[in-house]
Protein backbone atom coordinates (compact mmCIF):
# COMPACT_ATOMS: atom_id res chain seq x y z
CA UNK A 1 0.00 0.00 0.00
CA UNK A 2 1.82 3.49 -1.59
CA UNK A 3 0.73 6.40 -0.13
CA UNK A 4 0.47 9.40 -2.85
CA UNK A 5 2.26 12.42 -1.90
CA UNK A 6 1.15 15.39 -3.42
CA UNK A 7 3.79 17.73 -5.15
CA UNK A 8 3.61 21.48 -4.53
CA UNK A 9 6.08 24.58 -4.65
CA UNK A 10 6.04 25.13 -0.92
CA UNK A 11 7.43 23.67 1.81
CA UNK A 12 9.23 23.78 4.62
CA UNK A 13 6.27 25.57 6.25
CA UNK A 14 7.64 25.78 9.53
CA UNK A 15 11.54 26.40 9.13
CA UNK A 16 11.92 28.26 12.66
CA UNK A 17 9.68 25.78 14.69
CA UNK A 18 11.05 23.68 17.29
CA UNK A 19 7.93 21.54 18.13
CA UNK A 20 8.02 18.31 15.28
CA UNK A 21 4.57 17.93 15.34
CA UNK A 22 4.19 21.29 13.91
CA UNK A 23 7.21 21.34 12.18
CA UNK A 24 7.62 18.41 9.16
CA UNK A 25 10.14 19.38 6.57
CA UNK A 26 9.53 17.94 2.78
CA UNK A 27 12.92 17.46 0.77
CA UNK A 28 13.26 19.78 -2.39
CA UNK A 29 11.11 22.24 -1.66
CA UNK A 30 11.55 26.18 -1.29
CA UNK A 31 11.67 28.03 2.11
CA UNK A 32 8.71 29.45 2.93
CA UNK A 33 10.51 32.72 3.58
CA UNK A 34 11.48 33.43 0.51
CA UNK A 35 8.70 32.18 -1.18
CA UNK A 36 5.75 34.80 -1.06
CA UNK A 37 7.06 37.17 -3.42
CA UNK A 38 4.53 37.78 -6.10
CA UNK A 39 0.82 36.95 -7.17
CA UNK A 40 1.95 33.83 -8.56
CA UNK A 41 3.04 32.94 -5.18
CA UNK A 42 0.20 34.14 -3.37
CA UNK A 43 -2.17 31.48 -5.58
CA UNK A 44 0.63 28.82 -5.24
CA UNK A 45 0.39 28.81 -1.61
CA UNK A 46 -3.43 28.98 -1.34
CA UNK A 47 -3.31 25.93 -3.88
CA UNK A 48 -0.97 24.19 -0.79
CA UNK A 49 -3.53 24.32 1.37
CA UNK A 50 -6.42 23.08 -0.93
CA UNK A 51 -3.39 19.85 -1.99
CA UNK A 52 -4.31 19.23 1.64
CA UNK A 53 -7.46 18.33 1.62
CA UNK A 54 -6.91 15.34 -0.90
CA UNK A 55 -3.90 13.90 0.94
CA UNK A 56 -3.27 10.51 2.46
CA UNK A 57 -3.82 12.09 6.00
CA UNK A 58 -7.11 14.19 5.56
CA UNK A 59 -9.01 11.46 2.98
CA UNK A 60 -7.81 7.75 3.67
CA UNK A 61 -6.04 5.94 6.77
CA UNK A 62 -5.83 8.50 9.52
CA UNK A 63 -8.91 10.42 8.44
CA UNK A 64 -10.55 7.09 8.93
CA UNK A 65 -9.27 6.07 12.23
CA UNK A 66 -11.01 8.57 13.92
CA UNK A 67 -13.44 9.61 11.94
CA UNK A 68 -15.01 6.13 10.26
CA UNK A 69 -14.04 3.52 12.60
CA UNK A 70 -15.08 4.48 15.56
CA UNK A 71 -18.66 4.95 14.80
CA UNK A 72 -20.97 1.74 14.51
CA UNK A 73 -21.95 2.27 10.79
CA UNK A 74 -18.05 1.37 9.92
CA UNK A 75 -16.29 -1.90 10.23
CA UNK A 76 -12.37 -2.53 9.35
CA UNK A 77 -13.22 -4.19 5.92
CA UNK A 78 -11.00 -6.18 3.85
CA UNK A 79 -9.93 -9.21 5.17
CA UNK A 80 -9.32 -10.24 8.65
CA UNK A 81 -5.40 -10.44 8.66
CA UNK A 82 -4.93 -7.30 6.72
CA UNK A 83 -4.12 -4.37 8.52
CA UNK A 84 -5.83 -5.98 11.60
CA UNK A 85 -4.12 -3.10 13.66
CA UNK A 86 -7.57 -0.86 12.50
CA UNK A 87 -9.81 -3.19 14.54
CA UNK A 88 -8.24 -1.10 17.84
CA UNK A 89 -10.24 1.93 16.59
CA UNK A 90 -13.28 -0.20 16.44
CA UNK A 91 -12.55 -1.46 19.70
CA UNK A 92 -11.53 2.04 21.49
CA UNK A 93 -8.23 0.22 22.76
CA UNK A 94 -6.24 2.78 20.93
CA UNK A 95 -3.24 4.52 23.12
CA UNK A 96 -1.26 7.39 23.31
CA UNK A 97 1.27 5.86 20.93
CA UNK A 98 -0.63 4.70 18.02
CA UNK A 99 0.23 6.04 14.58
CA UNK A 100 -3.01 6.69 13.37
CA UNK A 101 -3.77 9.25 16.45
CA UNK A 102 -0.29 11.25 15.16
CA UNK A 103 -1.14 10.90 12.01
CA UNK A 104 -4.14 12.91 11.67
CA UNK A 105 -2.85 15.14 14.50
CA UNK A 106 0.26 15.67 12.08
CA UNK A 107 -1.33 16.26 8.89
CA UNK A 108 -3.90 18.85 10.75
CA UNK A 109 -1.38 21.02 12.03
CA UNK A 110 0.78 20.69 8.35
CA UNK A 111 -2.35 22.04 6.38
CA UNK A 112 -3.03 24.84 9.56
CA UNK A 113 0.87 26.22 8.79
CA UNK A 114 -0.25 26.21 5.09
CA UNK A 115 -3.10 28.39 5.78
CA UNK A 116 -0.87 30.88 8.21
CA UNK A 117 1.71 31.02 6.02
CA UNK A 118 -1.15 32.42 3.00
CA UNK A 119 -2.74 34.42 6.00
CA UNK A 120 0.20 35.86 7.30
CA UNK A 121 2.19 36.56 3.71
CA UNK A 122 -0.01 37.52 1.34
CA UNK A 123 -1.34 40.37 2.86
CA UNK A 124 2.59 42.08 1.99
CA UNK A 125 2.48 41.06 -1.40
CA UNK A 126 2.04 43.54 -4.41
CA UNK A 127 -0.84 42.01 -6.37
CA UNK A 128 -4.39 42.54 -7.40
CA UNK A 129 -6.51 43.62 -4.26
CA UNK A 130 -9.19 41.85 -4.95
CA UNK A 131 -7.66 38.47 -5.42
CA UNK A 132 -5.28 39.08 -2.01
CA UNK A 133 -8.48 39.81 0.12
CA UNK A 134 -10.30 36.47 -1.37
CA UNK A 135 -7.24 34.69 -1.41
CA UNK A 136 -6.89 35.52 2.43
CA UNK A 137 -10.50 34.85 2.99
CA UNK A 138 -10.28 31.06 1.51
CA UNK A 139 -7.25 30.67 3.59
CA UNK A 140 -9.33 31.59 6.56
CA UNK A 141 -11.91 29.32 5.46
CA UNK A 142 -9.96 26.25 4.97
CA UNK A 143 -8.23 26.84 8.14
CA UNK A 144 -11.70 27.39 10.62
CA UNK A 145 -12.26 23.65 8.85
CA UNK A 146 -9.13 22.02 9.95
CA UNK A 147 -9.79 23.47 13.78
CA UNK A 148 -13.37 21.99 13.35
CA UNK A 149 -11.55 18.51 12.83
CA UNK A 150 -8.92 19.01 15.30
CA UNK A 151 -11.79 20.29 18.21
CA UNK A 152 -14.20 17.41 17.31
CA UNK A 153 -10.80 15.05 17.54
CA UNK A 154 -8.72 16.15 20.44
CA UNK A 155 -10.48 18.76 22.10
CA UNK A 156 -8.66 22.22 23.23
CA UNK A 157 -5.84 22.69 21.08
CA UNK A 158 -2.86 25.55 20.41
CA UNK A 159 -4.36 28.30 18.70
CA UNK A 160 -1.92 30.10 16.01
CA UNK A 161 -3.39 32.48 14.49
CA UNK A 162 -0.72 33.30 11.58
CA UNK A 163 3.04 32.73 11.90
CA UNK A 164 4.32 32.37 15.12
CA UNK A 165 7.64 33.20 17.11
CA UNK A 166 6.52 30.69 20.18
CA UNK A 167 4.93 27.56 19.42
CA UNK A 168 5.08 25.81 22.59
CA UNK A 169 1.97 27.12 24.09
CA UNK A 170 -0.63 25.49 26.43
CA UNK A 171 -4.11 23.81 24.54
CA UNK A 172 -6.44 26.53 24.05
CA UNK A 173 -10.06 25.58 26.09
CA UNK A 174 -12.73 24.17 23.50
CA UNK A 175 -14.91 27.16 24.02
CA UNK A 176 -11.95 29.31 22.82
CA UNK A 177 -10.87 27.33 19.75
CA UNK A 178 -14.82 27.45 18.81
CA UNK A 179 -14.72 31.09 18.77
CA UNK A 180 -11.60 31.42 16.92
CA UNK A 181 -13.24 29.16 14.09
CA UNK A 182 -16.52 31.18 13.35
CA UNK A 183 -14.06 34.48 13.84
CA UNK A 184 -12.44 33.32 10.81
CA UNK A 185 -15.60 31.93 9.28
CA UNK A 186 -17.56 35.00 9.89
CA UNK A 187 -14.37 36.80 8.37
CA UNK A 188 -14.14 34.68 5.70
CA UNK A 189 -18.08 34.42 4.94
CA UNK A 190 -18.11 38.39 4.26
CA UNK A 191 -15.47 38.30 1.41
CA UNK A 192 -16.11 35.19 -0.43
CA UNK A 193 -17.60 35.46 -3.56
CA UNK A 194 -21.09 32.57 -3.89
CA UNK A 195 -19.29 31.10 -7.33
CA UNK A 196 -16.39 30.83 -9.40
CA UNK A 197 -16.11 29.54 -12.90
CA UNK A 198 -15.60 26.45 -14.34
CA UNK A 199 -11.73 26.74 -13.84
CA UNK A 200 -12.22 27.52 -10.24
CA UNK A 201 -14.83 24.83 -8.47
CA UNK A 202 -13.63 23.49 -5.85
CA UNK A 203 -12.47 26.93 -3.61
CA UNK A 204 -14.25 27.49 -1.10
CA UNK A 205 -17.35 30.04 -1.17
CA UNK A 206 -19.47 32.02 1.06
CA UNK A 207 -21.79 29.66 0.93
CA UNK A 208 -19.22 27.23 2.28
CA UNK A 209 -18.21 29.16 5.01
CA UNK A 210 -21.87 29.97 6.03
CA UNK A 211 -22.81 26.28 5.82
CA UNK A 212 -19.86 25.16 7.82
CA UNK A 213 -20.33 28.33 10.45
CA UNK A 214 -24.09 26.74 10.74
CA UNK A 215 -22.32 23.16 11.37
CA UNK A 216 -20.07 24.91 14.35
CA UNK A 217 -23.35 26.26 15.70
CA UNK A 218 -25.00 23.06 15.96
CA UNK A 219 -21.66 21.45 17.61
CA UNK A 220 -21.90 24.21 20.82
CA UNK A 221 -25.65 23.76 20.94
CA UNK A 222 -26.22 27.45 19.77
CA UNK A 223 -29.29 26.93 18.32
CA UNK A 224 -30.62 29.73 16.99
CA UNK A 225 -27.37 31.10 15.31
CA UNK A 226 -27.33 27.37 13.86
CA UNK A 227 -31.08 28.13 12.38
CA UNK A 228 -30.64 31.64 10.82
CA UNK A 229 -27.14 30.96 9.32
CA UNK A 230 -28.31 27.55 7.71
CA UNK A 231 -31.30 29.98 6.75
CA UNK A 232 -28.92 32.09 4.97
CA UNK A 233 -27.50 29.41 3.02
CA UNK A 234 -30.66 28.06 2.31
CA UNK A 235 -31.57 31.38 0.36
CA UNK A 236 -28.48 30.96 -1.70
CA UNK A 237 -29.63 28.65 -4.46
CA UNK A 238 -28.75 25.54 -3.48
CA UNK A 239 -31.18 22.33 -3.89
CA UNK A 240 -31.07 18.68 -3.73
CA UNK A 241 -29.85 16.63 -6.37
CA UNK A 242 -33.28 14.61 -7.73
CA UNK A 243 -31.17 11.44 -8.19
CA UNK A 244 -29.46 10.02 -5.22
CA UNK A 245 -27.22 8.01 -7.00
CA UNK A 246 -26.00 11.02 -9.66
CA UNK A 247 -25.25 12.82 -6.34
CA UNK A 248 -22.28 10.76 -5.72
CA UNK A 249 -20.97 9.80 -9.26
CA UNK A 250 -18.82 12.11 -11.51
CA UNK A 251 -21.61 13.25 -13.73
CA UNK A 252 -22.83 14.81 -10.32
CA UNK A 253 -19.45 16.56 -9.07
CA UNK A 254 -20.41 20.09 -7.83
CA UNK A 255 -23.81 20.17 -8.53
CA UNK A 256 -26.67 22.14 -7.04
CA UNK A 257 -26.29 20.20 -4.16
CA UNK A 258 -22.69 20.94 -3.47
CA UNK A 259 -21.75 23.30 -0.42
CA UNK A 260 -18.06 22.10 0.41
CA UNK A 261 -16.81 19.87 -1.96
CA UNK A 262 -13.03 18.83 -2.57
CA UNK A 263 -11.59 18.59 -6.44
CA UNK A 264 -9.86 15.18 -6.59
CA UNK A 265 -9.08 15.39 -10.15
CA UNK A 266 -6.35 13.12 -10.99
CA UNK A 267 -3.33 15.70 -12.56
CA UNK A 268 0.16 15.62 -13.33
CA UNK A 269 1.07 18.78 -10.66
CA UNK A 270 -1.17 17.07 -7.84
CA UNK A 271 -1.42 13.50 -8.57
CA UNK A 272 -5.21 12.08 -7.17
CA UNK A 273 -6.68 11.43 -4.31
CA UNK A 274 -6.87 8.17 -2.57
CA UNK A 275 -10.54 8.15 -0.96
CA UNK A 276 -12.13 6.02 -3.17
CA UNK A 277 -8.83 3.65 -3.81
CA UNK A 278 -8.45 2.79 0.00
CA UNK A 279 -12.31 1.85 0.35
CA UNK A 280 -12.92 0.38 -3.52
CA UNK A 281 -13.97 -2.99 -3.53
CA UNK A 282 -11.13 -5.47 -2.73
CA UNK A 283 -9.08 -6.62 -5.28
CA UNK A 284 -11.30 -5.01 -8.08
CA UNK A 285 -11.29 -1.46 -7.64
CA UNK A 286 -9.24 -0.66 -4.67
CA UNK A 287 -8.41 -2.33 -0.85
CA UNK A 288 -11.39 -2.74 0.48
CA UNK A 289 -11.20 -0.96 3.84
CA UNK A 290 -13.70 0.86 5.76
CA UNK A 291 -16.78 -0.72 4.34
CA UNK A 292 -20.70 -0.40 5.73
CA UNK A 293 -21.64 -2.33 9.25
CA UNK A 294 -24.50 -4.73 9.82
CA UNK A 295 -25.44 -2.29 12.10
CA UNK A 296 -25.85 0.54 9.05
CA UNK A 297 -27.92 -1.84 6.62
CA UNK A 298 -30.39 -2.61 9.30
CA UNK A 299 -31.09 1.44 10.15
CA UNK A 300 -32.70 2.14 6.93
CA UNK A 301 -36.23 1.97 6.53
CA UNK A 302 -38.08 -0.23 3.94
CA UNK A 303 -38.12 1.30 0.76
CA UNK A 304 -35.59 3.86 1.50
CA UNK A 305 -33.69 3.79 -1.94
CA UNK A 306 -30.50 5.46 0.09
CA UNK A 307 -29.73 1.82 1.45
CA UNK A 308 -29.06 -0.04 -1.86
CA UNK A 309 -27.20 3.29 -3.21
CA UNK A 310 -24.82 3.55 -0.09
CA UNK A 311 -24.04 -0.55 -0.18
CA UNK A 312 -22.12 -1.93 -2.69
CA UNK A 313 -22.37 -5.98 -2.97
CA UNK A 314 -20.56 -8.50 -4.20
CA UNK A 315 -22.37 -10.38 -7.37
CA UNK A 316 -24.62 -7.08 -8.25
CA UNK A 317 -24.42 -4.79 -11.10
CA UNK A 318 -24.11 -1.38 -10.75
CA UNK A 319 -26.51 1.03 -12.62
CA UNK A 320 -23.38 2.31 -14.95
CA UNK A 321 -23.32 -1.34 -15.49
CA UNK A 322 -19.90 -2.81 -13.70
CA UNK A 323 -20.50 -5.95 -12.11
CA UNK A 324 -19.07 -6.00 -8.61
CA UNK A 325 -16.75 -9.35 -8.16
CA UNK A 326 -14.44 -8.75 -5.62
CA UNK A 327 -10.74 -10.58 -5.89
CA UNK A 328 -10.64 -11.73 -2.37
CA UNK A 329 -12.33 -14.73 -1.21
CA UNK A 330 -11.97 -13.75 2.37
CA UNK A 331 -12.71 -10.03 1.98
CA UNK A 332 -15.44 -8.80 3.74
CA UNK A 333 -18.96 -8.76 0.52
CA UNK A 334 -19.89 -5.10 1.34
CA UNK A 335 -18.84 -1.69 0.31
CA UNK A 336 -18.98 2.06 -0.14
CA UNK A 337 -21.24 2.75 -3.01
CA UNK A 338 -20.46 6.56 -2.14
CA UNK A 339 -17.15 6.30 -3.53
CA UNK A 340 -17.32 3.99 -5.97
CA UNK A 341 -16.33 5.67 -9.62
CA UNK A 342 -17.38 3.53 -12.97
CA UNK A 343 -14.88 1.71 -14.93
CA UNK A 344 -15.45 3.46 -18.06
CA UNK A 345 -14.76 6.98 -16.15
CA UNK A 346 -11.71 5.85 -13.91
CA UNK A 347 -8.81 7.80 -14.98
CA UNK A 348 -5.79 5.00 -14.67
CA UNK A 349 -3.15 7.66 -14.79
CA UNK A 350 -3.58 7.77 -11.13
CA UNK A 351 -4.79 4.79 -8.55
CA UNK A 352 -8.25 3.60 -8.87
CA UNK A 353 -11.55 6.83 -7.95
CA UNK A 354 -8.73 9.13 -7.88
CA UNK A 355 -11.28 11.75 -10.07
CA UNK A 356 -14.06 10.86 -6.62
CA UNK A 357 -14.42 13.98 -5.28
CA UNK A 358 -14.70 14.23 -1.46
CA UNK A 359 -18.26 15.50 -0.72
CA UNK A 360 -17.53 17.81 2.97
CA UNK A 361 -20.79 19.37 3.09
CA UNK A 362 -23.90 18.91 1.02
CA UNK A 363 -27.15 20.82 1.07
CA UNK A 364 -28.91 18.12 2.65
CA UNK A 365 -27.33 18.33 5.63
CA UNK A 366 -28.05 21.71 6.05
CA UNK A 367 -31.65 21.18 5.56
CA UNK A 368 -31.13 18.58 8.53
CA UNK A 369 -29.07 21.39 10.76
CA UNK A 370 -31.88 24.01 9.94
CA UNK A 371 -34.13 21.33 11.25
CA UNK A 372 -32.74 20.29 14.00
CA UNK A 373 -32.01 23.86 15.32
CA UNK A 374 -35.56 24.45 14.13
CA UNK A 375 -37.20 21.62 16.53
CA UNK A 376 -34.70 22.70 19.45
CA UNK A 377 -35.96 25.87 19.35
CA UNK A 378 -40.00 24.68 19.39
CA UNK A 379 -40.40 25.50 15.72
CA UNK A 380 -41.86 22.54 15.17
CA UNK A 381 -43.62 22.57 11.28
CA UNK A 382 -40.10 24.13 10.44
CA UNK A 383 -37.93 21.18 11.41
CA UNK A 384 -40.50 18.80 9.86
CA UNK A 385 -40.76 20.83 6.80
CA UNK A 386 -36.92 20.33 6.32
CA UNK A 387 -36.54 16.87 7.62
CA UNK A 388 -39.69 15.99 4.87
CA UNK A 389 -37.58 17.31 1.89
CA UNK A 390 -34.51 14.85 2.51
CA UNK A 391 -36.58 11.99 3.52
CA UNK A 392 -38.98 12.78 0.05
CA UNK A 393 -35.75 12.32 -2.24
CA UNK A 394 -35.24 8.73 -0.50
CA UNK A 395 -39.02 7.60 -1.63
CA UNK A 396 -40.03 8.00 1.74
CA UNK A 397 -43.39 8.90 3.47
CA UNK A 398 -43.02 12.49 5.67
CA UNK A 399 -41.93 11.72 9.28
CA UNK A 400 -44.46 10.63 12.15
CA UNK A 401 -42.64 12.36 14.71
CA UNK A 402 -44.74 15.02 16.11
CA UNK A 403 -42.96 16.01 19.60
CA UNK A 404 -39.75 17.66 20.00
CA UNK A 405 -38.47 14.73 21.81
CA UNK A 406 -40.12 12.10 18.91
CA UNK A 407 -38.80 14.71 16.41
CA UNK A 408 -35.24 15.21 17.42
CA UNK A 409 -34.72 11.20 17.38
CA UNK A 410 -36.14 11.64 13.93
CA UNK A 411 -33.72 14.36 12.79
CA UNK A 412 -30.71 12.09 14.00
CA UNK A 413 -31.75 9.34 12.39
CA UNK A 414 -31.88 11.04 9.40
CA UNK A 415 -28.18 12.22 9.82
CA UNK A 416 -27.16 8.61 10.41
CA UNK A 417 -28.59 7.52 7.05
CA UNK A 418 -28.29 10.36 4.99
CA UNK A 419 -24.50 11.00 5.87
CA UNK A 420 -23.94 7.30 5.96
CA UNK A 421 -20.24 6.60 5.37
CA UNK A 422 -19.31 10.32 4.96
CA UNK A 423 -17.61 10.58 8.63
CA UNK A 424 -20.18 12.21 10.66
CA UNK A 425 -21.64 9.39 12.83
CA UNK A 426 -18.96 9.15 15.16
CA UNK A 427 -18.72 12.41 15.86
CA UNK A 428 -22.43 12.93 16.10
CA UNK A 429 -23.19 10.29 18.56
CA UNK A 430 -20.91 12.30 20.41
CA UNK A 431 -21.95 15.91 20.21
CA UNK A 432 -25.95 14.17 21.17
CA UNK A 433 -24.72 12.63 24.16
CA UNK A 434 -25.63 9.04 22.54
CA UNK A 435 -22.30 7.37 22.20
CA UNK A 436 -22.17 5.87 25.31
CA UNK A 437 -24.84 4.18 25.18
CA UNK A 438 -24.58 2.97 21.47
CA UNK A 439 -20.90 2.65 21.38
CA UNK A 440 -20.50 0.56 24.84
CA UNK A 441 -20.88 -2.39 22.86
CA UNK A 442 -17.62 -1.99 21.30
CA UNK A 443 -15.99 -0.49 24.42
CA UNK A 444 -16.26 3.04 24.36
CA UNK A 445 -15.76 4.43 27.57
CA UNK A 446 -17.87 7.15 28.79
CA UNK A 447 -15.81 10.27 30.13
CA UNK A 448 -12.80 9.21 28.09
CA UNK A 449 -13.80 7.97 24.59
CA UNK A 450 -15.55 11.40 23.19
CA UNK A 451 -11.68 12.64 22.47
CA UNK A 452 -8.96 11.19 21.51
CA UNK A 453 -5.47 11.05 23.56
CA UNK A 454 -3.12 13.92 22.38
CA UNK A 455 0.12 12.09 20.60
CA UNK A 456 2.51 11.00 23.07
CA UNK A 457 5.31 13.05 21.37
CA UNK A 458 3.60 15.85 21.09
CA UNK A 459 3.08 15.71 24.70
CA UNK A 460 6.38 14.97 25.40
CA UNK A 461 7.58 18.31 23.30
CA UNK A 462 5.17 20.63 24.79
CA UNK A 463 7.43 20.44 27.95
CA UNK A 464 4.82 19.99 29.79
CA UNK A 465 2.40 22.77 29.24
CA UNK A 466 0.30 20.17 27.76
CA UNK A 467 -2.43 18.47 30.08
CA UNK A 468 -3.44 15.14 28.47
CA UNK A 469 -7.12 14.15 27.76
CA UNK A 470 -9.10 12.34 30.77
CA UNK A 471 -8.47 8.42 31.02
CA UNK A 472 -5.38 8.49 28.50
Amino acid sequence: MKKIFLSIALVSLLASCKDDFLDIKEEGRVEASTFFTTEQDAMNGTNAIYSFLRSWENSAFPYQFVFGVPADDVVKGSNPGDASFINEYDNFTYTVSNEGVRGYWIGQWQAINRANQVISKVPAIEMNTELKNRLVAEAKMLRAYFYFNLVRIYGGVPIFDGLQSNYNIPRNSVDEVYNFIISDLTSAAAVLPQTYGAADLGRVTKGAALGLLSKVYLYKKDWQKAYDTSNQVMGMGYGLDPDFNHLFRPAGEFGTESVFEVNCQCSAQFGGSQYAEVQGVRNQFGWGFFTPSQALENAFEPGDIRKELTILRNGETTPEGDLIAMGDPQSVTTYNQKIYVPKALNNNACGYGSIQNIRILRFAEILLINAEAANELGNTATAILNLNKVRDRADLLGTTATTQTGLRAAIWHERRVELALEGDRFVDLVRTGEAATVLAPYGFKSGKNELFPIPLDAMDQSNGLFTQNPGY
